[in-house]
Formats: structure tokens, C-alpha cells, sequence
């Protein structure tokens, strides 16, 4: 089984939080305390954070699944619930994440890049929260908000200092196998290599002075055929490692087996890499003749290997380790990489159709509005007219087409509007509220509009 992988799911489920608690203080001679219930805790985060010790997606094959702990409930004597704990998800450095509909959310392209996966959902407040000069013992509660849940596309692009590139059977894996630790699988048939091998290639160490040595990464990117660009014999898949490499190596095979000359080989390889990404032209590259102890063909100013033999390997892996360096060098001389943390944007609130005479508020502030664990007390409804109004929801409805009696869905709360002389929407006066607790045991919903039916 292959240790390499570069893409899989990943299924992020963050925290939910927890509960606010309803509580009255009740003491020795104090028969009439006020509220005291404590606030739930918060859900655990799930981030995605970028890892240079992480080589591959393999971790998420068989287990995609990572999920945040849930934030405890809150107590009496305002004792507040314990926040659930953050899940950290390591990936390689190179990531990139999607969604379920191909849409690049983040690219995780520096050690130590983070991003927001899953939001865990806020822990409710208890009803010592809601005390005020006019509500001197609030005898509801919010209920903690339910954690973000998703299904995520992780993709890999490898930053590999070098990038062997060649035709199927060139001899891509013999020479990395040659110059690193790399044992990559070697057979005499083409696409023997599915997925790209790494090795860490060490040139220049003096005796003792294991420092003087110049390390880089090279890897194996898969055999390219003509219409690879085109995602022909699965192109795109191999030749996004090619993306960040810093610097090409060009193998060509010149035995008497080869698809075709040395020359027209480099011709469709070149073409090949333009038409996936234009700038893929301009990196250093190194073109070296392969398998130059079977060799038939000769090449003019290109330089000749053999990975059986070991002919002209200490020169082509030096001369790379020169590039590497360069590169290196005009890197850091470009940009210091600072560690980024992405988060998504907040949501907004919106509206939309739900049907005939029917319309959904959709957002994450307008569900956090609504969290109250009783929906049929007038003083959450209250408060929830407060919230709805601060956040212009009657504006939306309005510039929506609402009209008077449709039916609006708020998350657990559906209400039908309306609209007088007075007010509208949400605003309603206070001879309303024996009737609404009559449709909301009859109907199972909360009708806050006028109409006939109040008597």
C-alpha cells in the first residue's frame, strides 16, 4: 500500500456549546433572590494548520472524520460551563482546501498557515444575563448554539526543491533512489510510479562538518504523456506537484527503447508544462540525457547520466544543489513568510423564499437571536423582537415582498407577519400574547401577526 496520498476528505465537526442555565438564588433568609444561572461554554474550534512535518494526506484515508469537544452546561450561582476543547489537524505545507462544490476556500501555503474549519457554537447565556430594571427575574435562558459541521476537500501540491520530469520508464525513480533514501518501486513498464516518491538529496558535507552540507528535496513526479495538460493519463493530478518545485530536472531517455527522439521528447514535455501553467518556463531547469549506458542517441550541450552506473550523478545532483541554492536565496530576499490565520468571513443575514406565502431568515446572527430554550415565554419573545429588530430583519422582510400573514421561518421560530398604523413586523402590542401561547400549543408555531383569529 502506497504511503503517499494527496487528496482526501476531511469531515469537520466543531463543538456545540452549551446550555445557559435557569436558576433562582435560594438561601437561609433570603426568600427571594434573583436569578442566578450561569452561562454555557463554548464549543471547541476545529483548525486546519500547516506542518512541515507532515509529508502526505494519508492520516485522513480510512478516518476523515475530526470533531471538537462540546462546551458544558451552565450552573447555578452563575457558575459558567467549561469550554469544549480545540481539535488541531495537521496538514502538509501546500495544502489546499475546497469545498463539496470544487470552490478554493483557503491554500495553506507557508509552515504554521491556520485556518477555521469549524466554528464551535456559542454557549447560551443564563438568565442572570437578562436582568434588568424591567425584568426583574428573567425565567428563561438561551440554548447553546449547535457547532458548524462540513465536509472538506483536502488537496496537496508538493514543495519540492526539484522536480524530476520525464516520460514514462525514463528512470525517474532509479535516480532518486540512487541519490537519497527514497525506495520508490522500479519495474521495466511504464507508469510503474502512481504517485510522487520524495528523497531528501544531502551534497557538499565535509568530515565532521555535517553543517557545510546543502540538503534538498527532490521528487518523482509520475510519467507525463502527451495531452497531459489536457488531463490525459491522469495529467492534472501529477502535474500540479510540479506547481511550487523550485527547480525542473528534464529527463529524456536515449536508449533504443524510447517512444521517440531525445528532441521531440523535450519539445512535447516543455509544450506539456506551458499549457498547464505558463510561468512553469520560466524556473531554473536542468535537461540531462538518461540511461547513457544503453545509450543510442546523442544530444549536443546536454549532458549524459546513468543511474546503473552512477555516470554523471555527483555533477547533475551538484549543479541542482547550486540552483536550489540560488532560488533559496532570492526567496528570502523577496519575503519573510509570516504565519497567516484564516478565518472565514461572518455570515450575513439574508432572505429567502420559502414558498407560496412563505420565507425563510437564513444566517448565523438571526439563529443566534432565536436560541431560547422556551419559545413560548413572553419575555424571551421579548427579547428575541429586540435582537431581530437590531439586526434590521423587518427591513429585509420588507424590501423582500413580504405582505401581510405570510409566514416567516426563523431557525425553531415561525411567525406570521404583518404590518398596521402602529408598527410592523415584529413589533406587536401587548394584547397579543394570551393568544399567541394558544397557537403555539394548537398549531406548533408562533404566530406574532393580527388577525381574526385572536378571539
Amino acid at each position: 500500500m502506497s504511503t503517499f496520498v494527496d487528496s482526501a476528505q476531511l469531515h469537520a465537526k466543531a463543538g456545540d456549546g452549551g446550555a445557559g442555565c435557569v436558576s433562582f438564588r435560594r438561601e437561609a433568609h433570603v426568600a427571594k433572590g434573583g436569578p442566578d444561572g450561569g452561562d454555557g461554554g463554548k464549543g471547541g474550534d476545529v483548525w486546519i494548520v500547516a506542518d512541515h512535518n507532515q509529508a502526505s494526506l494519508l492520516g485522513f484515508k480510512d478516518h476523515p472524520f475530526r470533531r471538537a469537544g462540546d462546551g458544558q452546561h451552565g450552573t447555578s450561582k452563575r457558575q459558567h460551563g467549561s469550554r469544549g476543547k480545540d481539535v488541531t489537524v495537521t496538514v502538509p505545507v501546500g495544502t489546499m482546501v475546497h469545498d463539496q462544490d470544487g470552490i478554493l476556500l483557503v491554500d495553506l501555503a507557508g509552515p504554521g498557515d491556520r485556518w477555521l474549519a469549524a466554528e464551535g457554537g456559542l454557549g447560551g447565556q443564563g438568565n442572570a444575563r437578562f436582568l434588568s430594571n424591567k425584568r426583574r427575574a428573567p425565567a428563561f435562558a438561551e440554548q447553546g448554539e449547535v457547532g458548524q459541521e462540513r465536509w472538506l476537500n483536502l488537496e496537496l501540491k508538493l514543495q519540492a526543491d526539484v522536480a524530476l520530469i520525464g516520460f514514462p520508464n525514463v528512470g525517474k525513480s532509479t535516480l532518486i533512489s540512487r541519490v537519497s533514501a527514497a525506495r520508490p518501486k522500479i519495474a521495466d513498464y511504464p507508469f510503474t510510479t502512481l504517485v510522487p516518491n520524495l528523497g531528501v538529496v544531502r551534497v557538499g558535507a565535509r568530515s565532521g562538518r555535517p553543517q557545510d552540507a546543502t540538503e534538498f528535496v527532490m521528487a518523482d513526479i509520475p510519467g507525463l504523456i502527451e495531452g497531459a495538460a489536457q488531463g490525459r493519463g491522469l495529467g492534472h493530478d501529477f502535474l500540479r506537484h510540479v506547481e511550487r518545485a523550485r527547480v525542473l530536472c528534464v529527463l529524456l531517455d536515449l536508449s533504443e527503447l524510447a517512444p521517440m527522439s531525445p528532441y521531440d521528447q523535450l519539445e512535447i514535455l516543455l509544450r506539456e508544462l506551458g499549457n498547464y501553467q505558463a510561468d512553469l518556463l520560466e524556473r531554473p531547469r536542468v535537461v540531462v540525457g538518461s540511461k547513457g549506458d544503453v545509450a543510442t542517441s546523442d544530444l549536443s550541450n546536454v549532458a549524459t547520466i546513468s543511474s546503473v552506473t552512477g555516470e554523471g550523478i555527483d555533477s547533475l545532483v551538484a549543479q541542482l544543489a547550486q540552483l536550489v541554492v540560488q532560488v533559496r536565496q532570492h526567496e528570502e530576499a523577496e519575503l519573510d513568510h509570516t504565519v497567516v490565520i484564516h478565518k472565514p468571513l461572518p455570515d450575513e443575514v439574508h432572505v429567502v423564499r420559502d414558498g407560496d406565502s412563505a420565507w425563510r431568515v437564513e444566517g448565523r446572527p438571526a439563529l443566534r437571536a432565536v436560541r431560547f430554550q422556551d419559545l413560548t415565554d413572553d419575555e424571551a419573545l421579548a427579547e428575541i423582537v429586540r435582537r431581530l429588530r437590531a439586526l434590521g430583519v423587518d427591513r429585509l422582510l420588507t424590501r423582500a415582498g413580504v405582505h401581510d400573514g405570510d409566514l416567516v421561518t426563523i431557525g425553531p421560530l415561525s411567525f406570521e407577519w404583518w404590518r398596521d398604523e402602529v408598527g410592523a413586523g415584529l413589533d406587536r402590542g401587548d394584547h397579543h400574547r394570551a393568544t399567541r401561547r394558544e397557537r403555539l400549543a394548537r398549531h406548533g408555531r408562533l404566530d406574532l401577526g393580527d388577525s381574526d383569529d385572536d378571539s
